[in-house]
């Protein structure tokens, strides 16, 4: 499956150019494809803050390029430039709390100029450490995707209705997608009938960016308002609800975008199976639970204006952009270390020793 799932890959978000990271704006899709190019830390913080770049393994591909750039500046500038470089660290950190493959990949960055600071080649080596963290997004993208069709048809074989939320593609990833990859490998296997994409309010990322995604590809989709999906479960047939995470917690509880919460409740209540597609990189081990996560607030206007046009009345807004989803309403997590179905604490432990997929 892998070849077919390479020659498949059409679409990318990031694009490392070597003196400039280039970020498909994603603001602008569907109706423009424009590039837009980031030499600072600075920058590249922004264009996570601003949602040009959007996605959780997607920020964290930014993020460790971000290290990169700003390196070559503080490194210029002479004097105590590793120390200098925590401004830049702190800068990309803050960008967006709560995708935790953010602060993965700084980690990851600040670990290796660490290891690497009195080498002559120390820019060179941090490039290479951001350009690895990108391949290996790639190749657990096709990982994922292999497993979670796998699982698929293990559990109801062909001709799948499933439903999706948010964006969780090419565009959010380095590579394949997440649960968009899944989704896309099962229809190269001819097991998809139908993918039902909710838009995703506040910003659209369904109706925007997967709706785009699955047409561009041939892929069957129907765009659904994100308050009709109980009534799709219950009268279209759904076999599967797919969703990637931004944070997985050491109990199995899953932060992803707003919505998905009433997803999972809908989908047990309906007997609908549902699946979490996202990288190791996703789960911080760190935190127990759920409870634990720090959840993104918006500005208003995300609510009460479209395009710059005031569509809402002038009212207090509530805007968290994510939720969690308790690991018991999870039927399987899949990762490229390998899968886990009804997730625990002792799973999901047992999950992150492995040092490879077995």
């Amino acid at each position: 499956m892998r070849d077919r799932l390479l020659a498949a890959e059409k679409v990318k978000a990031i694009d490392w150019r070597g003196e400039a990271l280039y970020l498909l704006d994603q603001r602008s899709l569907p109706f423009d494809e424009s590039w837009l190019a980031h030499t600072s830390a600075e920058a590249v913080a922004q264009a996570i803050r601003a949602m040009v770049v959007r996605g959780a393994p997607a920020i964290g591909i930014a993020a460790a390029y971000g290290v990169v750039l700003a390196a070559r500046v503080r490194k210029a500038a002479g004097g105590d430039w590793v120390g200098a470089l925590e401004e830049d660290f702190a800068l990309l950190a803050d960008a967006r709390p709560t995708a935790v493959n953010l602060s993965w990949a700084l980690n990851r960055m600040r670990d290796r100029l660490n290891r690497a600071k009195a080498r002559a080649d120390v820019l060179h080596i941090l490039e290479a450490e951001a350009v690895a963290i990108h391949e290996s997004d790639r190749e657990a993208n096709l990982t994922m995707a292999q497993l979670g069709v796998d699982v698929i048809r293990r559990h109801q074989g062909n001709a799948q209705t499933v439903l999706t939320h948010c964006n969780t593609g090419a565009l959010a990833t380095g590579g394949f997608g997440t649960a968009l990859g899944v989704i896309r490998a099962a229809w190269l296997e001819g097991m998809i009938e139908q993918v039902y994409a909710d838009e995703t309010r506040p910003w659209l990322q369904g109706s925007r960016l997967t709706a785009w995604e699955l047409a561009n590809e041939g892929i069957p989709v129907v765009l659904n308002a994100d308050s009709a999906a109980a009534h799709i479960m219950k009268t279209k047939g759904v076999t599967w609800v797919i969703v990637g995470a931004d944070r997985i917690t050491a109990n199995g509880d899953v932060a992803n975008k707003i919505g998905t919460y009433q997803l999972a409740v809908n989908a047990m209540h309906h007997g609908v199976r549902f699946m979490v597609v996202a990288p190791s990189s996703t789960i911080d081990m760190e935190l127990a639970s759920g409870d634990d996560i720090p959840i993104e607030e918006r500005d208003a206007s995300e609510l009460l204006e479209v395009g710059g046009h005031c569509v809402g009345a002038p009212v207090q807004t509530f805007n968290p952009v994510f939720d969690v989803t308790p690991a018991d309403l999870i039927d399987v997590i899949v990762t490229e270390k390998g899968i886990v179905e009804r997730p625990d604490a002792a799973k999901m432990a047992q999950l992150m020793c492995r040092k490879r997929l077995h």
